[in-house]
């Protein structure tokens, strides 16, 4: 089976970003992927960067137009799509991803929990904590979990969707400057510990106060690239996934049958 993760750089006109997502889109869906992830906040330029009021008019809620049209694609290629997109919800707001099924329905949701408040990523004023938990979407192709950005840096969420089955982890970022070796790296730990495949997405393109440099890749339950990293520019990442090297490689490194929980409480307690 093929996944595909796609990144791009964007530009202030939402129109423009989400007619390039598709034309984009369309270039996996020639290349044979069954599930395509694009990159975090897909269809808006950074907004996070700086605080202004006003980019909360650009969140959509999940019946809107960003979903409606990559729904139709969806369902006349059968694939699965990730987006991950500015969601809102009646009065709440969240980073958020939608997943549509091969049919064009919509999934399920899964929405950011760790949300940072640095420089250039003001994400609290912005997203509310993510309310849905660690949620496994069953799909014709297998069984994927998402990580957000910043969740990927705790693993406490990743070893929850290995626990519930997930095959294929995708992690949508929106990094810039230099720090490749930390996401290459943790991605890798996350990938061993847990015996899966995650594939990382990373937005591309210079944006006002910030570069995103791309370099989108995948890794295998070992730890080892099977796709990219990609370029710093508009890039479709491909990789192939095996079920069966899968099952293999739990075999060997039974890391999550050889679990003791019992023995884990202190991590309740908090710092």
């Amino acid at each position: 089976m093929k996944i595909a993760g796609i990144q791009f750089a964007c530009s202030n006109d939402k129109d423009k970003n989400i007619e390039n997502a598709l034309r984009t889109l369309d270039v996996a869906i020639e290349k044979g992927a069954n599930i395509i992830c694009f990159q975090e906040l897909f269809n808006l330029y950074w907004f996070p960067r700086e605080r202004n009021d006003h980019a909360f008019e650009m969140a959509e809620e999940i019946t809107g137009p960003t979903v409606s049209a990559m729904r139709e694609k969806a369902k006349a290629a059968e694939a699965v799509i990730v987006l991950p997109m500015f969601e809102k919800d009646g009065t709440r707001y969240f980073n958020s991803c939608v997943v549509l099924d091969e049919q064009g329905g919509v999934g399920g949701i899964y929405r950011k929990i760790h949300v940072p408040d640095i420089p250039l990523w003001e994400e609290k004023l912005y997203f509310a904590e993510g309310d849905k938990g660690f949620p496994v979407f069953e799909t014709k192709y297998g069984r994927i979990g998402i990580q957000i950005s910043w969740d990927n840096l705790y693993p406490e969420g990743t070893r929850i969707l290995a626990l519930k089955g997930a095959d294929i982890v995708f992690a949508p970022t929106a990094c810039a400057f230099k720090s490749q070796h930390i996401w290459q790296t943790i991605i890798a730990g996350n990938a061993i510990a847990n015996g899966l495949f995650i594939m990382r997405v990373n937005r591309a393109g210079s944006e006002e106060m910030q570069d995103f440099y791309g370099m989108s890749f995948c890794v295998n339950p070992e730890g080892e690239l099977i796709g990219g990293p990609t370029g710093i520019t508009d890039s479709v990442l491909l990789a192939d996934i095996d079920f069966e090297y899968l099952q293999h490689v739990k075999r060997e490194w039974p890391l999550l049958k050889e679990r003791k929980p019992s023995m884990y409480g202190e991590l309740l307690k908090g710092a």
